[in-house]
Order: structure tokens, then sequence, then C-alpha cells
């Protein structure tokens, strides 16, 4: 049953065009996510406060699209790893892919806990949209250490992803380079699979 999706279906090729799509504008988003927190960390007054605006509603955008990617991952099963990859590869793989999405939809959430455990109670304004919500949690007795958790948990997890992203692009560079196969070639729109 090689190359069939579970229903029987063949399996595709390459990553459709939605996939690869969310897979660059979450990846640019985080890269600018990671650098613009480091950063923010230096403002003062009313830079601050429009950087953390901004920061927050990025990563709920990203928040929003990874969840969408999952999604669509889920309907839209990726293309089969090449037959020649080891064993401890494949794992390597798999695990690395679901951590990167258990980071990307964790961050933002635990963000969102940020703020809304918060003792400053500033407001979340999504892209000078609208207000965001917050999450019922300001009447927890300890939303202070939830608050606390949260914060050291977000800044943690921000160091996960810069690791795996590490990791993820070498092992890309690894399938164009060494292994020369068409692993890299699926989610790069210009270049042809082999």
């Amino acid at each position: 049953m090689s190359g069939e999706t579970w229903s029987g279906a063949k399996q595709r090729q390459t990553y459709t065009t939605v996939a690869i799509l969310l897979h660059w504008v979450i990846a640019a988003a985080i890269l600018v996510q990671i650098l613009g927190g480091w950063a923010m960390e230096d403002l003062k007054g009313p830079e601050k406060f429009e950087a953390f605006q901004v920061h927050k509603s990025a990563g709920l955008t990203i928040l929003l699209l990874s969840l969408f990617r999952l999604f669509w991952r889920l309907a839209n099963p990726p293309p089969p790893l090449p037959e020649g990859m080891k064993a401890w590869e494949v794992a390597a793989a798999k695990f690395t892919h679901f951590a990167l999405y258990a980071l990307m939809i964790g961050i933002p959430l635990g963000g969102w806990v940020i703020i809304s455990t918060s003792p400053y109670n500033i407001a979340t304004h999504w892209w000078g949209l609208f207000e965001w919500p917050r999450l019922p949690l300001a009447d927890l007795p300890f939303r202070k250490e939830l608050n606390e958790m949260a914060k050291a948990g977000h800044s943690a997890a921000a160091w996960g992803v810069i690791v795996l992203f590490v990791i993820h692009v070498g092992a890309a560079l690894k399938h164009m380079f060494m292994d020369d196969d068409d692993v890299m070639t699926r989610m790069l729109p210009f270049m042809r699979p082999k």
C-alpha cells in the first residue's frame, strides 16, 4: 500500500500550493517574531507598547495560520518520505514536524495566557482592527503564578523553536546537497521535483 493514503487514494508527490504558502508565510512570521522579541526588550514608552501590539497580533496570526495548516495537513497528507531514508531519520523527521506544530500552536497560546493573566490588563488590538478577547483567567486565585509560568514557558519554547528551526533547515539542506533527493524541492515552488 506504499504511496497510498488510508482512503486508498494515490498520495501526492509534492505539497499543495496552500501547504507551500502556509509553510513559508508561517516560517517568515516566526523568524520575525524571534528577532522582534529580542529587539523590543530594549524599547521604552510608546515604541515598546506598539512593538508589543505588533508582537501579539503576529503571534495570534501565527496561531490561526498554524491551526489552519494543521487542518490542511490532516486533510491533504504530505508526500511520502524517500524510501532510502534510515529509520532514525524517519523518526527524527516525524518528531521534528510534530514538535514544530506543537510549538507553532503552543507558543501563541502561551502568549494568550500571558496577556489574559497580566496584572496590567492592556488590551490587545489585533492589527488595529478589533480588540482580541482575553481568556477567562483573570479571576483565578493563582493568576499571578500562572502568568509567571506562562512567561517562563513562552521564553523557553521560543528557544525550542530556534533549535528545531536550525535542525529543520539543516535536514532540508542535507536532503538537497548530500542525499540528492527531492525532499527540499517539494517545498520550493520555483524548483521542480526530481
